[in-house]
């Protein structure tokens, strides 16, 4: 063993750094008890590593040889007259030297004999660090760092603080995790002591090496910040020295608001953003950019930006789309002719356009657009289209009506009122002959959450436990002086698991209108029966709880705002189900146990009823003359009963709100009008006709008074099917009309 010689200065400054650190528990990869890495350790070791660079050594005494970890070991205590050997240190070549492209070759310059540092070895760019030595020199200066850069295993590892001192980035500890920071611009390096991992950006990544402490100082593989913050370096084995390099420069981003830039109407913000910035920034330049493009089209706008040091970022460029300014649309239309008879039918065809929104997202206004005028003269109709954006056009036509008449207006609304529309009834309702039919109903147990309509405060709205076909109607009105949301709870209080099935679903809300809610909500379920879109299934293990029925609780309900809900469902086995209205925030799962169950309001319905689809057959001719069917009246057809599992009582299903009717005529007259007529209030809603889903009146709501046209037979008896379900926030009772329709003139 080759054998060197440590001169009296040496050891004794070994032996002050040595006693500048306390002693602690931690351990580093070799087993050696070390102390902990604390923020105060990190102040110490702040002060103990300075940027202070190496001063002139005395003339008195010889330039001693940098000292290892072994060699500190060997020292003995009588330090002053004692020459200690040490043994040579081992060339070991640095972590992945073998795939550094380019080597470096020659002879390292060391310091002078007169103690000033060489200005041979950087040009302030580049940090060479030296295997197993303490010494670091850049810009020509030479600096010692608290332990040397050690080769274990072919990892080498560097003293943290020392590194990023000199590379200029921040390090901190944090005391709550127990790491070590690293910060420089956005990026952020976090390590642990005794670990091999390590985080980048928030990011877990391997280490070569497992970090450790030595004498106070936190080491970590040097790759593992070079390659997190993208640092190049060249290995120079010979030299037994690593070159990193240091020249950054910045770098240059900009965005562009606002979103929509118009030609030669919008101003253009541009917003700089600058990183990795050596000191200030001195110079920018700017391609192509405008305050405001007259033209529309595509523009590349070019940033770059030159720090204190000189550099210049590389170019950063954006396109920027330049639109036309938003026009009008445009409002036209038109008829198939200029002049009508009176009761004519007249078709309007719908020809607006707009620069940017298609003709079906526009919103239409018509005014006097009447199927047919039954006075003479000239009759002006208008449109007016708007866009997205609000602007809008207006277009009008004017139509001649001469004193001829076509069609009597009775006539004519029999003939020609489209289905989904609605016209004034003219005659008694009252007294139509009665259709006499004759119902069955089939299982299903309806659970009808609907009081209290109007929620006052938190809790459970409904409970039951059933099994088998289910049918859900949930209407509810927030009244709390906050955002809440509703939930379906589902728990399985059986020793097996349950499967628990969503045949239909039809969600509306929130709303501030409960007819507009209810009506929306039964297309919603007749439109799910039609595609099969809400079909779902879930299995419950036993005491499992899981929230059902969610399009229900993915919404927020402002204070007054009603949902309404529709939903066929089935289980094997006996479910519990809770309907509750909650704190927006609260989670429901969480807080069922304890919320109240809630009174009723005395007003509203609630309970839980068998047998909720009600089906009617009938065989006789149906609209030879004007006749009704009536639904909803407790008498021809009675309400159903049931209870209130809550409170234990006997309870009527007022008006039957969630029972489905499945309305079969095996024989309709030929030239028939079928419409809908409510008599206990307003109503809105939707019917299934043969298949086909019909509005009871497309823009709002049907009175007493007027009749909703459903549909129209042809020339021939036929068949016709119905499917209705009571709209929530409509009234009943109701009436299906049978009229025979006048003959059309040829």
């Amino acid at each position: 063993m080759k054998l060197r010689r440590l001169s009296l200065l040496t050891v004794l400054v070994v032996a002050q750094l040595a006693a500048a650190y306390p002693a602690s528990a931690d351990t580093n990869p070799a087993g050696n008890k070390q102390p902990a890495v604390t923020q105060e350790v990190y102040e110490q070791q702040d002060t103990a590593t300075s940027s202070n660079p190496k001063t002139k050594e005395s003339a008195s005494v010889p330039k001693t040889t940098d000292v290892t970890d072994t060699e500190k070991a060997s020292v003995p205590t009588d330090a002053a007259t004692t020459e200690v050997p040490a043994e040579e240190v081992t060339e070991v070549p640095i972590e992945e030297a073998t795939e550094v492209p380019e080597q470096v070759t020659g002879e390292v310059t060391t310091d002078d004999q007169d103690g000033q540092p060489s200005q041979q070895t950087g040009t302030g760019k580049e940090l060479i660090l030296y295997f197993n030595s303490t010494k670091m020199v850049q810009d020509g200066v030479t600096y010692n760092a608290p332990q040397p850069m050690q080769v274990k295993k072919g990892v080498s590892y560097v003293p943290i603080r020392a590194l990023v001192d000199r590379v200029g980035f921040k390090v901190t500890y944090d005391k709550k995790t127990k790491e070590t920071v690293i910060t420089k611009g956005s990026n952020e390096l976090r390590f642990k002591t005794d670990s091999s991992k390590y985080t980048v950006n928030g990011v877990t990544k391997e280490m070569k090496g497992t970090s450790y402490q030595t004498n106070s100082t936190f080491m970590v593989p040097l790759t593992a910040i070079t390659q997190a913050l993208d640092i190049q370096y060249k290995v120079d084995n010979v030299g037994k020295r690593v070159i990193m390099n240091l020249e950054t420069k910045p770098i240059a981003k900009f965005t562009v608001g606002p979103k929509e830039i118009f030609a030669g109407e919008t101003t253009v913000i541009y917003t700089p953003q600058v990183e990795n910035a050596q000191g200030a920034i001195i110079d920018e330049r700017w391609e192509g950019r405008e305050e405001i493009f007259e033209s529309p089209g595509q523009y590349i706008v070019t940033y770059s930006v030159q720090d204190s040091t000189g550099a210049w970022s590389d170019p950063y460029s954006q396109t920027i789309n330049v639109i036309m300014p938003n026009q009008p649309p445009t409002a036209l239309f038109e008829t198939d002719k200029s002049e009508y008879k009176m009761g004519e039918l007249i078709t309007y065809t719908n020809q607006s356009y707009d620069d940017q929104d298609k003709p079906e997202d526009l919103v239409y206004k018509w005014e006097n657009n009447k199927y047919a005028f039954f006075t003479p003269g000239v009759h002006t109709i208008t449109l007016t289209a708007t866009d997205k954006q609000g602007l809008s056009s207006t277009y009008e036509v004017t139509v001649n009506i001469t004193q001829e008449t076509l069609y009597e207006e009775e006539d004519f609304n029999m003939l020609f009122i489209p289905e989904g529309e609605k016209f004034s009834f003219i005659g008694n309702v009252t007294s139509r002959k009665k259709i006499n039919y004759d119902f069955y109903d089939e299982p299903s147990t309806l659970i009808r959450s609907n009081s209290p309509e109007t929620v006052n405060t938190e809790g459970i709205v409904y409970r039951e436990t059933a099994s088998g076909d289910m049918r859900f109607m949930i209407h509810h009105v927030n009244n709390l002086n906050k955002n809440v949301k509703m939930y379906v709870i589902a728990t399985n209080k059986n020793s097996t698991p349950v499967t628990l099935r969503q045949d239909y679903l039809g969600f509306a809300g929130p709303s501030p209108i409960a007819t507009a809610a209810g009506k929306k909500s039964v297309l919603n379920y007749f439109e799910s029966m039609q595609d099969d879109s809400k079909k779902a299934s879930i299995t419950l293990k036993p005491g499992e709880q899981k929230l059902v029925m969610t399009e229900l609780s993915d919404v927020r309900m402002k204070q007054g705002h009603v949902i309404s809900l529709y939903a066929d469902m089935y289980s094997n086995l006996p479910i519990q189900f809770d309907v509750v209205m909650i704190d927006e925030k609260s989670d429901p799962l969480k807080v069922l146990n304890t919320l109240p169950i809630l009174n009723r309001d005395g007003v509203h319905n609630r309970g839980t009823y068998p047998n909720s689809t009600r089906v009617i057959q009938y065989s006789e001719l149906v609209g030879a003359d004007s006749e009704r069917l009536i639904l909803g009246d407790n008498q021809d057809d009675p309400n159903l009963e049931g209870t209130d599992p809550m409170v234990g009582d006997i309870t009527h299903n007022t008006g039957n709100f969630g029972v489905l009717y499945k309305i079969t005529l095996d024989r309709v007259a030929p030239d028939t009008l079928i419409s809908f007529n409510p008599r206990g209030g307003k109503y809105s809603g939707y019917a299934m006709m043969n298949g086909t889903i019909v509005p009871i009146y497309s823009l709002g709501q049907v009175s007493p008074g007027e009749q909703a046209v459903l549909y129209r037979t042809g020339d021939f008896e036929q068949k016709v099917e119905i499917m209705l379900t009571a709209a929530p926030g409509s009234n009943l009772p109701v009436n299906l009309l049978f009229t025979q329709m006048p003959e059309k003139n040829r």
